[in-house]
């Protein structure tokens, strides 16, 4: 037996704990073999052939997941790879692959029965290290689709929020030039001197504009044009007629203020009135585009739970699902695909992680749409006994039989590179898990539907 491989051994930083005759017994049942830049040890989906002591040098795993390859794990001199006991790993996502020579001491998977028989203080080492192993990949997995997930939501939202904003930037500058345009039409109109009867007529007719209900676009055509008639017929010029149709205004409120103010002042009141009319519907537009701003703001806050520590707290499930569906909405609605919501207001919450659950919903809604291009999707959220139950369905095509036996596979996909981590529902899968919950899914020519149970709080929470 080679001396300077048993004191490599016990220099090994995560060996050196382990008893000498144990690392002898390794020593003479592994083989040693050097690896080549780019030599590759085992090929991405495996099979693992074996456990490897690595004594020097650099592998890593790269996986592309649309932005190029990237090193999701990698092992140095003084660490330890390959199949470990217990270990149900059946192949690394990518190749493992020697960055530089090294230098490793390969034991055979045939021989893990007997190093665990034989070897007890080396097998305990070694669990811990698949242990370890197992809690990187999980970070660095869960930390890819959180940023996969995030850079889809942004572009989504990008656009989303560009409308409002841009009404807001939009309206704004036209409220400049109305604002000129009321002054110099109030100037106008204060310089008749009504009477109280006349004020009295224009002010009612005010109250009944602003009262006044929407109606359809070719209804609103007609009205202006019956006001445009109006007009010609009674020599009324200068004065834009679409803020008075937008008011509901009709030809008998005309006639009847034609009767109160005359007709060498009706002109000028129905100036005001317009510009009047032009500067508050301006003003509205404003406010809703800023409101809905506001409400994008607070969804994406919401989703990601800014603000609150990732702590055990009772969850409104309705709230994160309407979170979910808001920052969604811009990619449903690019996809023609109508998404509906169902909660009941008295819906028990579930004690879990904000963030956590809602990249769940985001998994689930986002597949979802996907899947049905033109389509449409529910998702409905109710009490069931002791628990929540949160299905996602859509009408789509379904899923084929042999897609759906690995659906929630780690890195298998069926998007293009660049659209899917292959991450996704295996990550989800793992979060319900983690909230001591099940995840489930049905699926035929019909459509798909994703079941998620979680435990509810007993004491109950509040829906949407």
């Amino acid at each position: 037996m080679s001396e300077p491989l048993l004191d490599r051994l016990a220099a090994h930083r995560t060996l050196a704990s382990v008893p000498r005759p144990q690392l002898e017994w390794l020593a003479a049942a592994a083989v040693a073999r050097t690896l080549h830049v780019g030599d590759v040890l085992t090929p991405g989906g495996g099979p693992v052939k074996g456990l490897y002591v690595v004594l020097s040098g650099h592998l890593s795993i790269r996986v592309d997941r649309g932005a190029g390859p990237r090193i999701v794990m990698e092992w140095h001199g003084g660490d330890v790879t390959g199949l470990l006991p217990y270990s149900r790993i059946k192949g690394p996502p990518a190749n493992v692959v020697a960055e530089e020579p090294s230098d490793i001491l390969a034991l055979d998977a045939s021989e893990l029965p007997r190093l665990i028989q034989e070897c007890p203080q080396l097998t305990a080492v070694l669990v811990h290290v698949m242990i370890d192993r197992a809690r990187v990949f999980k970070s660095s997995e869960l930390l890819d689709e959180k940023v996969a997930s995030l850079g889809r939501l942004a572009a989504g939202l990008a656009h989303e929020l560009n409308n409002p904003a841009s009404a807001v930037a939009r309206s704004a500058k036209t409220l400049v030039s109305g604002l000129s345009t009321l002054d110099a039409a109030t100037a106008r109109f204060t310089a008749l001197d009504l009477t109280g009867a006349q004020a009295s007529a224009v002010a009612a007719l005010r109250d009944e504009m602003l009262t006044a209900a929407s109606t359809s676009p070719l209804d609103l055509a007609d009205r202006q044009d019956a006001i445009d008639d109006w007009f010609d017929a009674h020599d009324v010029d200068d004065v834009d007629s679409e803020p008075l149709a937008r008011s509901g205004l009709q030809a008998a409120d005309l006639d009847a203020l034609l009767a109160a103010v005359g007709e060498g002042r009706v002109g000028i009141v129905l100036a005001h009135e317009s510009a009047q009319r032009a500067v508050r519907q301006l003003a509205m537009e404003i406010e809703t585009a800023a409101t809905r701003i506001h409400t994008l703001v607070a969804a994406v806050k919401g989703f990601t739970y800014v603000n609150q520590q990732a702590t055990l707290m009772p969850i409104a499930i309705g709230q994160g699902l309407s979170d979910t569906i808001t920052v969604l909405r811009s990619k449903a609605r690019t996809k023609s695909v109508e998404v509906e919501l169902r909660v009941p207001e008295q819906l028990p919450a579930v004690e879990g992680y904000g963030g956590e659950l809602n990249q769940v919903w985001a998994n689930l809604v986002d597949n979802a749409i996907d899947a049905t291009p033109g389509g449409h999707v529910r998702v409905e959220a109710e009490s069931a006994g002791a628990a929540v139950v949160v299905r996602v369905i859509d009408d789509g095509p379904g899923i084929p039989a042999d897609v759906a036996g690995r659906i929630f596979d780690p890195f298998f996909t069926t998007k293009d590179v660049g659209e899917g981590t292959g991450l996704g529902l295996d990550i989800a899968r793992r979060i319900v898990q983690r909230h001591h919950g099940a995840i489930d899914m049905n699926t035929s020519e019909r459509g798909t539907e994703f079941r998620v149970t979680l435990p509810a709080v007993i004491a109950a929470g509040t829906g949407v």
